[in-house]
């Protein structure tokens, strides 16, 4: 079977062919799966130029992709809930083996206290760009039929689940309850629109900041969800408050941290900075450290980062899809922008393709219910 890997040692990313996973030698509680769909991401970009990522032990071959929407062909014994025909999500992280890290021992290994967990498609494990795949039922998420083909999207929108979660959990150092609380989103990407729609959704006065101009295509996107667009490249952080004024809550979709700290200014009293992009490796920066610590101080701020997600948040972003598909039905099928085939795969991560969001079709769904989901998401 066909699958798209890096290989470390000659610093190359291909089609290479691999053996077929055998449906009767499945282990207890494992599924053998159909890879339908794969988003592609700045992670999977960092890998194709060998800057992040490793392979599994004893190999110098790591087949990339972590957001898939897969198929179940068959189960082994001891599946719980799982039946073939379902449409899945695989969680990415696996949990470390070390007993002192309570929180892998509990299954919320994306709160990992050693560095040493897996990632399926990034560190340590094989991933999903490939035809087909086993996975423990444990780290399959169920995917309503009707979200069909969308359901790609729900690795990426598990990481805001999770920041929303988080942002809820500090929240109740508040004695009060705003009624209509500003959001301010840095980026315009992916994780930037799923953001917004969350923010919107959850009754935020939204505003995206990014540096595309104010009547371009990422705009007008945004605008069609009810959010504000304000770009970065015609007003600054001031014009920025002048026009919204300051936000309860601001999070980060940029992974630039240059642009992301100067709008700390626009953060509130009592708000919440959020971080989720992974910069990679730069120079230092000048910075007025004296005067974010007496803000943040001053004005009961808080400033945390969210990465990965463990299975509630994946739960949960398949909840945030359905509620996108009924609020906003054509922003939401609008978020995959490109398809590409697996063949075209190497290529656009040879080429460090970036941008709207594009995720590689690899297969239809077989079973019809599934089918007609697929269709109607599309």
């Amino acid at each position: 079977m066909k699958s798209v890997a890096a290989l470390m040692a000659e610093r190359v990313v291909c089609l290479v062919e691999e053996d077929r996973p055998e449906a009767r030698r499945l282990a207890n509680g494992h599924a053998l799966l159909r890879t339908l769909a794969v988003g592609l991401c700045g992670t999977d970009r960092e890998i194709a130029a060998f800057t992040y990522g490793s392979a599994p032990a004893g190999t110098d071959r790591l087949v990339l992709g972590h957001e898939a929407l897969a198929e179940v062909v068959q189960t082994g014994e001891g599946m719980i809930r799982l039946r073939p025909g379902d449409l899945v999500v695989p969680t990415v992280r696996r949990p470390c083996t070390r007993i002192e890290c309570l929180a892998c021992r509990v299954g919320h290994q994306d709160f990992c206290a050693t560095g040493e967990f897996i990632e399926r498609g990034i560190s340590g494990a094989g991933g999903f760009m490939t035809e087909l795949f086993v996975e423990e039922e444990r780290y399959l998420v169920p995917v309503p039929p009707g979200v069909g083909e969308l359901g790609v999207l729900v690795e990426p929108l598990s990481v805001v689940a999770k920041a929303f979660a988080q942002l809820d959990a500090a929240l109740t150092r508040l004695p009060w309850e705003d009624d209509a609380p500003r959001g301010l989103v840095l980026g315009a990407g992916p994780i930037g629109v799923l953001t917004a729609m969350g923010l919107v959704a959850n009754g935020y006065r939204a505003v995206v900041y990014s540096r595309e101009p104010a009547d371009g295509h990422q705009a007008l996107f945004v605008r069609s969800i009810g959010a504000d667009y304000v770009s970065s490249e015609s007003t600054d952080v001031a014009g920025l408050v002048r026009r919204h004024g300051r936000f309860d809550v601001i999070v980060e979709a940029v992974g630039v941290p240059a642009f992301a700290f100067k709008t700390l200014p626009a953060l509130a009293a009592n708000g919440a900075f959020i971080l989720t992009g992974i910069p990679a490796p730069g120079p230092a920066m000048d910075f007025d450290t004296s005067g974010l610590m007496r803000d943040f101080v001053l004005q009961n701020q808080l400033m945390f980062g969210t990465v990965n997600a463990g299975r509630k948040s994946y739960e949960a972003a398949v909840r945030m899809l359905e509620q996108f598909l009924i609020l906003f039905p054509d922003a939401a099928r609008r978020v995959i922008a490109r398809r590409i085939s697996l063949d075209e795969a190497p290529a656009w991560l040879r080429a460090g393709g970036g941008g709207a969001k594009t995720v590689i079709h690899i297969a239809e769904a077989r079973t019809a219910a599934r089918d007609e989901g697929l269709r109607a998401a599309g």
